[in-house]
């Protein structure tokens, strides 16, 4: 069966594979709420305190993380034609590794304890490493290398390259502390994961599920054709400046490549936002509201970074003020902002795919509407898009990242819920099937 050209969902996998990451998702970015709660201002000191590296990666590695692993399990069968194989065992095993792995790994970098450390290292470099090769080869049998299927190939490279750097880093606090030049690995860490892995598998998904679920214009081949593969060189070349002996010279290449994938990101929020002002369905949905907020805040967060990079500000306020500004931006409101609005497409739209196939001729099935109510939606939609101005003030005035917290952490636990809520109605409605109890869970 093939519900869109290009796309066969013939060979999805249980509804268990993914959902056991979206539900758990939300709960690592409510962890992250908590603990800015616990921390307070004091959180919004300097990126390389212990509460604010917990923190970044219980939301990155966490609530990205989650979502995006669960994604890519889904979306591999239906858009690329390659599922993963044995997609239960596979999701089992990531599940078992990652979600240990993420809180020994915050609970390193918040208590400074090696131990911790080192075993969130085994487990995250465990599970990343399964997933890494169980997607890659499920990549390698796509029939076609279509944009979507490239930007996939790319952002789990860049997703490789991550943990690498990341295990690296990581190291320092495991063991004995070893490297130099930290600061600028630490800030390739974070271009290979932010805009690497997150971003290119963002605008690879984009090419299929904007036009698809928001009824837009395709987006325009050029764009499709070179936008991954350029933002994936810029990436390589902004690494290869570490090994530059001038100093200057590194600084200025550096420069030079951060601005050009700014601008090749700037370019696909801007056509996004376009193309959604021309669908052909006039009207707006919450899934719709998430990505226009989420290209909006990627694209100040692009006019932050630039003028980061032009030293607007004094050095010492830059740094501080900066960092975290672009953090909550890009992390909260971009990716954040793109992936809730992806879950609300996605979770209702699986459940009632796959009661289709099991309550055929047998029961109603629910519709998407009733599956996923939009007020519950559009409740918790405004909580977040309360939370991430908040939290972005706080860069400039941290006493406000008490309330952004508690906006936040509401909206996360409103998402569990809606989540909870809608997969409750599957399992409920299942129990009317022929075979109930069959599929795997």
């Amino acid at each position: 069966m093939s519900l869109e050209p290009g796309l066969s969902f013939d060979q999805a996998p249980p509804i268990s594979v993914p959902f056991r990451f979206f539900l758990s998702a939300p709960l690592f970015a409510l962890l992250a709420a908590l603990l800015a709660l616990w921390y307070g201002p004091a959180l919004i000191g300097s990126r390389w305190q212990p509460s604010a590296l917990a923190l970044a990666h219980l939301m990155s590695v966490g609530f990205l993380g989650f979502a995006m692993v669960g994604a890519m399990m889904q979306m591999l069968p239906v858009v690329a034609g390659a599922p993963v194989a044995r997609p239960v065992g596979v999701a089992r095993a990531l599940y078992l590794l990652l979600l240990p792995g993420v809180l020994s790994l915050a609970g390193g970098f918040l208590f400074a304890a090696q131990w911790p450390m080192r075993l969130g290292m085994a487990l995250l470099g465990a599970g990343f490493l399964i997933f890494v090769v169980a997607v890659g080869a499920s990549l390698k049998r796509a029939p076609s290398l279509n944009p979507v299927v490239l930007g996939m190939h790319l952002a789990v490279a860049a997703l490789a390259v991550t943990v690498a750097l990341g295990l690296t880093l990581a190291s320092n606090y495991g063991w004995e502390w070893w490297l130099t030049g930290r600061v600028r690995l630490a800030n390739l860490h974070l271009a290979w994961g932010l805009l690497g892995w997150v971003g290119l598998l963002v605008i690879s998904v984009a090419y299929q599920v904007v036009p698809m679920f928001q009824l837009t214009p395709v987006y325009p081949r050029p764009l499709t054709r070179w936008l991954g593969m350029s933002l994936f060189t810029l990436l390589l070349l902004w690494s290869a400046t570490l090994l530059m002996q001038d100093a200057a010279a590194q600084e200025r290449a550096a420069l030079t490549a951060g601005v050009l994938a700014a601008a090749g990101f700037g370019a696909f929020a801007a056509t996004t936002l376009r193309l959604q002002w021309q669908r052909r369905r006039k009207v707006t949905d919450v899934t719709l509201l998430f990505w226009r907020f989420g290209m909006a805040c990627l694209l100040l967060a692009l006019a932050l970074l630039l003028g980061a990079a032009g030293q607007v500000l004094p050095e010492p306020a830059r740094l501080q003020v900066y960092s975290f500004a672009l953090a909550f931006l890009f992390i909260a409101g971009f990716a954040v902002s793109v992936v809730n609005g992806m879950l609300y497409k996605i979770v209702p739209f699986l459940i009632w795919f796959h009661l289709q196939g099991q309550l055929m001729g047998v029961a109603k099935v629910p519709n998407m509407k009733e599956i996923m109510p939009e007020k519950g939606m559009r409740r918790q939609m405004r909580l977040h898009f309360a939370a991430v101005p908040a939290l972005l003030l706080s860069a400039f005035w941290p006493p406000l990242i008490y309330p952004a917290a508690l906006l936040f952490g509401a909206s996360m636990i409103l998402l569990e819920i809606n989540l909870l809520s809608a997969f409750r109605i599957y399992r409920q409605s299942a129990k009317l099937a022929p075979q109930a109890g069959s599929q795997p869970t």
